[in-house]
C-alpha cells in the first residue's frame, strides 16, 4: 500500500481528500459543501430547465484547465458599469454555477461505489506483490544451493544420454537406407503383378526418403537407380496403355490411369493413348489382310510382309474377299468399342469426381480441373480422327478389288457389311461416312451396270424362250412372300441394312439400344450376317411364292375340267347349227356360263403371270434390296428398274400388239372418228402403226417411241449398226426380242393365240400393279431432285400397261369374226322391196352364229387360262364394234333402197341386238347409236341431211355420199345433190 502511495506521489497524484484541501480559496468558493450538495439535490428543479442553464454556459469554460474565468468575466465588463445589470448577470452566473455544481455532485455520488471497489483492488494487488517478492527471494536462495551441490559427473551423464539418442537416430537412418537398397526387388514383383500405381507410389516414396538422406554419400547412387526404375515403369505403363486399344478392361485401365495420375502425366497419357489407337488400327488391318493373302498364296513367302497395305489389298482373291472384309470389320469394331468404353470410363470417373468435390468444402484443385477438361476435349476430337482412319483403311480395301464379277448375293453381303460399318460410324461419332459412301458407290455403280446389262440380256433370253404359259402360283400370292422382298417387311426405314433388320426383329428392346450398348460386353455386330443369311435361305426353301399347294392344284383341276358345265349347255353347243330355237337356249346358257367364268375365276384363281414375270419381279426385289442398303445409287437403280418394266412392256407389245401378218379380209370396215381403225391391215405403216391404229393412245405411243429410242438396239448385228449411235450408247441398249417359234398366233381354233395373249397382257398388267404397290417405297428412297423422274415413269409408263389390251385384243377380234362373209351376204340382199318384211335376213343369223362360235371358243380358252372380266369386255367390245361398223359399211354399199328396205334394215339390226344382248353382259352395246343413227338418216329431208353431214363426222365420206345418192337421189335435183356432196368433200378434206 505504501508502494502504491509512493507511486502516486511520484506521478503527482493525490487522494480525493488531499485534492480538496489543496484547492485555492477561490476554488473552494466554487465547490459547495456536502450539506450544500445535499440541499442542491433536495431542491426540486426541472431537468429540462437545468439542461438549458448548462447549455447556456459559454463554450470557453469547457476549453481547457488553464482557462482563467475571473479574468474572462472582468474583460467582458462594459466601460460603464450598471449595478442592476451586474447583479442580474451575477445571478445568472450563480444559477449556472449551481446547475454545474449539482451536476458534478450527482456524478461524484454516482461514481463513488466504483472508486471504493477500485481502491480495494489496489489493496489486493499490493498484497500479491508482497507475496511474489517473498517467492522470488526463496527461489534465488534455492538456486544458489543447487549450483553448489551439482558436480561434473552429473553433467557427463547427461552428455552420454544425448549421444545415445543421436546414435539411435543414426541406426534408424541406416536401416532405412538398407531398405531403400532392397526396394528394386519389390518393384519388379509389383510390375509383374501389373500393380503400376503401387510400384509408382513405392518408387516416389523411396525417392522422397532418399532426398531426406542425401547427405550420405551412398544415396547418390541409389537416386540414380530409382530414376532408372521409374523410367522403366513408365515404359511398361505405356505398353499396358497400348493393350487397352484392342481389349478394354476396366480394372486394367483404372490401374493405368491411376498410375499416370501419380506421375502427374494425365495429359501425356491421353496423347499416347491416341497414338496407340492409330497404330492399333494400322496394325490390325494389316495383319488381317496379310493373313488372308498368305493363306490364299499357299506358301510362306515373306514378300507380302514388306508390302504396303494398299498393295496388299490387291492380292485378296474373290473367294476370300468377304471373309476378310468381315474379319476386318470385326477387328476394327473391337478397336472402336475399346475407344467407346474408354470414353465411358472417363465420363463416369468425372461424374464421381464432381460428386466428391461437391461434398468436399475445399473443392477440387485447379490442376485436376484443367486435366479433366483436356482429356474430355482430346477424347471428343479423337472420335472423328479414329473413324476417319477406319474409313480410309476400309476404303483402300474396297477399291483394291474389282467387284464387277461378284455374284449378286455376295455383293449384297458386301453392301450389308459396309452398311453396318457406316451405322457403327454414325453411332460412334455422328459421321455420315462420306469416304465409305463414295468408295462403295463407285464399286456399286460399276457392279450394277454390268449386273443390269447381264440381267437385261437374261430377260431377253427369257422372253424369246417364253411360251406364255400360265405360271401356277398360290391364289393368295403376293410379292411380299418372295425372298427378295423380305427386307420390306422387316425394316422400318430404307436406310436399315439386312443384318440390322435381323437385330430389330429380335424385339423392341434390342431395337432401342445402340450397337455399342448391345455388344458392350461380348459379341460382334458383324457376326450376325451369316446366321441371317442361313435363316433367309431356309425361308426361301420353305415358301418361295412359286410352287402351288394342294388347294391351288384342286382349283386348277376344277378349272380344267368341264364337270361344272350344264348338260344343256353342252347340248346347245352341238345343236346350235339347227336353227333359231336352240339359239335362244344357247344364249341363255351362254350368259350363265359367261357369268360363272368371269366371276368365279376372278374370286378363286391366282394372278395371271409367267415365269418371266416372276423373274422380273424377283429382279426388282434384288434391285430394291441393293438400293435399300446403299441409297446414294438409288436413282441409278430405279432407272434400271424402270428399264426392266420398259423392256417387258415393249416385248409384249412387239409380240402381240403389232399385226404383221396379212389379214384375210381385204376390205375390212373401219372405225372412224376418234376410234378410227384402218380398214385394211397389211402391215405396220410405221414402227408402231398397226391394225389397232387409233386404239393406241398418244401417251402409249410416246412411251413406246421413248423405249425404242433409249433402250432398243434396232440393228445389233447389221452393217448399219454404227448409225444408231456411238458404241457407249449402244452398249446400254438391248436388241429387240423375238417371239418364240413355239407360240402360234395364226390358228383360228385357239382364237389366234388368245390364251398366250391373255397371259402376256395380263401378266404385264399384274406387273404394273406390283409396281404401283411399290411406288411409295421407291419414292422414299429416291433423292428429292430425282423424284420427278419416278413420277413421270409411273404416270407415262406404268399406268399405260392396261392400255395395251385394246391393240392386242383388237387383232383377235378382227380375225375371230368373218366380217367379209357378212359384207358379201349383205350385198346379196334386195333392199328396194315394196312390202314390209316380218322375217330378218339370213346374214343376221350367220353373224350371230359367228358370235356363238366366238363365245364357245372363248369358253374353251377360259378352261385353260382365266379370262378376267376386263379382258372379256374388251374382246366383246371390239367384236361388237367391228360388227356394227361392218353393218354400216354394208348399208353404205346399197345401190337402191326403198322405205320398206329401210324398215328391213331396222328389223335386222334389232334382231341382232336382241340375240346379242343374250350373249353378253356388256352394256351399253358399243356403237349401237352409230348404226341406228345411220339407218334413221335414210328418212331425213334435204335440209336435215345437210345438218346431219355437218354434225356426224364419224361416218366416212363414202357412207355419207351413199345417204345423199341413195336416200335423197330421187327427191332432190342435181344441184342440191352436188351441194351436199361438196359439203361432204369439205368435211373430208382436213382428214386428208
Amino acid at each position: 500500500m505504501q508502494k502504491i502511495k509512493s507511486l502516486m506521489a511520484r506521478q503527482g497524484l493525490k487522494s480525493p481528500q488531499e485534492s480538496m484541501a489543496d484547492l485555492s480559496p477561490m476554488e473552494n468558493l466554487r465547490i459547495p459543501s456536502t450539506e450544500e450538495l445535499r440541499e442542491l439535490r433536495q431542491q426540486p428543479i426541472d431537468p429540462q430547465a437545468e439542461q438549458e442553464i448548462i447549455d447556456s454556459i459559454e463554450e470557453v469554460y469547457f476549453s481547457n484547465d488553464s482557462f482563467d474565468m475571473v479574468r474572462h468575466e472582468l474583460e467582458k465588463l462594459p466601460p460603464e458599469l450598471n449595478l442592476q445589470e451586474l447583479e442580474e448577470y451575477r445571478d445568472k452566473l450563480k444559477r449556472q454555477q449551481a446547475a454545474v455544481s449539482k451536476r458534478v455532485a450527482d456524478l461524484i455520488l454516482e461514481k463513488q461505489p466504483s472508486y471504493v471497489k477500485e481502491l480495494e483492488r489496489v489493496t489486493a494487488l499490493q498484497t500479491n506483490l508482497q507475496l511474489a517478492a517473498v517467492i522470488c527471494t526463496n527461489a534465488r536462495r534455492q538456486l544458489k544451493v543447487s549450483k553448489e551441490e551439482f558436480t561434473e559427473a552429473s553433467l557427463g551423464l547427461l552428455a552420454n544420454q544425448r549421444r545415445r539418442q543421436l546414435l539411435t537416430g543414426l541406426l534408424k537412418s541406416l536401416r532405412t537406407i538398407k531398405t531403400l537398397q532392397r526396394t528394386d526387388v519389390r518393384l519388379s514383383e509389383m510390375l509383374e503383378e501389373e500393380d503400376y500405381p503401387g510400384a509408382i507410389q513405392l518408387c516416389l516414396e523411396c525417392q522422397k526418403a532418399a532426398s531426406t538422406f542425401k547427405h550420405y554419400s551412398c544415396i547418390s547412387e541409389l537416386n540414380s537407380k530409382l530414376q532408372d526404375t521409374l523410367e522403366q515403369i513408365e515404359e511398361q505403363l505405356d505398353v499396358a496403355l497400348s493393350r487397352t486399344c484392342k481389349h478394354f478392361d476396366v480394372l486394367h485401365y483404372t490401374k493405368v490411369q491411376k498410375a499416370y495420375t501419380l506421375l502427374g502425366k494425365t495429359q501425356t497419357a491421353m496423347d499416347q493413348l491416341h497414338m496407340h489407337f492409330t497404330q492399333a488400327i494400322h496394325n490390325t488391318v494389316f495383319q488381317v489382310v496379310l493373313g488372308y493373302v498368305e493363306l490364299c498364296a499357299g506358301n510362306a513367302d515373306t514378300k507380302f510382309q514388306k508390302m504396303q497395305y494398299k498393295d496388299l489389298c490387291t492380292h485378296i482373291t474373290l473367294d476370300s474377299y468377304i471373309p476378310c472384309l468381315t474379319d476386318l470389320c470385326k477387328a476394327l469394331w473391337e478397336v472402336m468399342l475399346s475407344y467407346h468404353r474408354t470414353m465411358q470410363w472417363h465420363e463416369e470417373h468425372d461424374k464421381q469426381k464432381a460428386v466428391s468435390s461437391q461434398d468436399d468444402a475445399a473443392g477440387e484443385p485447379d490442376e485436376l480441373t484443367v486435366d479433366r477438361s483436356y482429356v474430355k476435349k482430346k477424347l471428343e476430337h479423337g472420335l472423328t480422327r479414329i473413324w476417319q482412319d477406319v474409313q480410309l483403311k476400309v476404303k483402300v480395301y474396297i477399291l483394291g478389288t474389282d467387284m464387277s464379277n461378284f455374284k449378286y448375293d455376295d455383293f449384297i453381303v458386301v453392301l450389308d457389311v459396309i452398311s453396318r460399318l457406316m451405322q457403327v460410324g454414325e453411332e460412334f461419332c455422328g459421321s455420315k461416312s462420306e469416304v465409305l459412301q463414295e468408295s462403295i458407290k463407285r464399286q456399286s455403280v460399276n457392279y450394277f451396270k454390268n449386273y443390269h446389262r447381264a440381267r437385261l440380256e437374261e430377260l431377253r433370253m427369257f422372253l424369246e424362250n417364253e411360251t406364255w404359259e400360265l405360271c401356277p402360283v398360290k391364289s393368295n400370292f403376293n410379292i411380299a412372300q418372295l425372298h427378295e422382298f423380305k427386307f420390306m417387311g422387316q425394316c422400318r426405314s430404307p436406310s436399315v441394312s439386312p443384318s440390322r433388320q435381323a437385330a430389330s426383329s429380335a424385339g423392341p428392346a434390342l431395337e432401342e439400344l445402340s450397337l455399342f450398348q448391345q455388344y458392350h460386353q461380348d459379341g460382334n455386330p458383324f457376326e450376325m450376317h451369316i446366321e441371317h443369311k442361313e435363316e433367309e435361305t431356309e425361308d426361301v426353301l420353305a415358301s418361295n411364292g412359286y410352287e402351288s399347294d394342294e388347294l391351288e392344284k384342286s382349283v386348277y383341276q376344277d378349272y380344267d375340267s368341264d364337270s361344272d358345265v350344264p348338260d344343256e349347255l353342252k347340248q346347245d353347243y352341238v345343236d346350235e347349227q339347227t336353227g333359231d330355237a336352240p339359239l335362244k337356249s344357247v344364249s341363255r346358257e351362254t350368259i350363265r356360263s359367261k357369268k360363272k367364268s368371269d366371276y368365279n375365276l376372278s374370286k378363286a384363281s391366282a394372278p395371271i403371270l409367267t415365269n418371266t414375270t416372276l423373274n422380273v419381279i424377283r429382279l426388282v426385289g434384288k434391285y430394291m434390296q441393293m438400293m435399300n442398303i446403299l441409297k446414294p445409287i438409288a436413282f441409278d437403280v430405279i432407272h434400271c428398274v424402270s428399264q426392266l418394266f420398259d423392256y417387258y412392256l415393249y416385248a409384249v407389245y412387239t409380240f402381240f400388239g403389232r399385226n404383221d401378218m396379212p389379214v384375210p379380209s381385204p376390205s375390212l370396215p373401219t372405225y372412224s372418228g376418234r376410234e378410227a381403225v384402218p380398214a385394211r391391215v397389211v402391215g405396220p405403216a410405221c414402227l408402231y402403226e398397226s391394225s389397232g391404229l387409233g386404239l393406241i393412245s398418244s401417251r402409249l405411243r410416246t412411251t413406246l417411241n421413248r423405249i425404242q429410242e433409249s433402250l432398243i438396239d434396232m440393228d445389233p448385228v447389221g452393217e448399219n449398226a454404227g448409225v444408231h449411235g456411238p458404241p457407249e450408247d449402244r452398249k446400254e441398249k438391248v436388241p429387240s426380242p423375238h417371239l418364240s417359234q413355239m407360240v402360234i398366233l395364226t390358228d383360228s381354233g385357239t382364237l389366234y393365240g388368245l390364251a398366250q395373249r391373255v397371259v402376256a397382257t395380263e401378266s404385264l398388267v399384274f406387273l404394273a400393279e406390283q409396281f404401283e404397290s411399290l411406288q411409295s417405297h421407291l419414292d422414299t428412297m429416291m433423292p428429292a431432285a430425282k423424284k420427278p423422274f419416278l413420277q413421270q415413269f409411273y404416270s407415262q409408263t406404268v399406268s399405260t400397261a392396261s392400255e395395251l389390251r385394246k391393240p392386242i385384243y383388237w387383232i383377235v377380234a378382227a380375225k375371230a369374226i368373218d366380217y367379209e362373209q357378212m359384207l358379201l351376204m349383205m350385198a346379196g340382199v334386195k333392199w328396194d322391196i315394196k312390202e314390209i318384211m316380218s322375217q330378218h335376213n339370213v346374214y343376221v343369223d350367220v353373224l350371230l352364229k359367228e358370235f356363238e362360235q366366238f363365245n364357245k371358243r372363248l369358253g374353251d380358252v377360259s378352261r385353260h387360262v382365266r379370262i378376267p372380266l376386263p379382258v372379256s369386255n374388251v374382246l366383246w367390245e371390239h367384236c361388237i364394234r367391228l360388227a356394227n361398223r361392218t353393218l354400216v359399211e354394208g348399208y353404205a354399199n346399197v345401190k337402191k333402197c326403198s322405205n320398206e328396205g329401210r324398215a328391213l334394215m331396222q328389223l335386222d339390226f334389232q334382231q341382232f341386238l336382241m340375240k346379242l344382248e343374250k350373249l353378253t353382259d356388256l352394256r351399253p352395246i358399243p356403237d349401237k347409236e352409230f348404226v341406228e343413227t345411220y339407218i334413221k338418216a335414210y328418212y331425213l329431208t334435204e335440209n336435215d341431211m345437210e345438218q346431219f353431214i355437218k354434225n356426224h363426222r364419224e361416218y366416212s365420206m363414202k357412207q355419207l355420199a351413199n345417204l345423199v345418192n341413195v336416200c335423197l337421189g330421187s327427191h332432190i335435183n342435181k344441184k342440191a345433190r352436188q351441194k351436199l356432196l361438196a359439203a361432204i368433200d369439205d368435211i373430208d378434206r382436213p382428214k386428208r
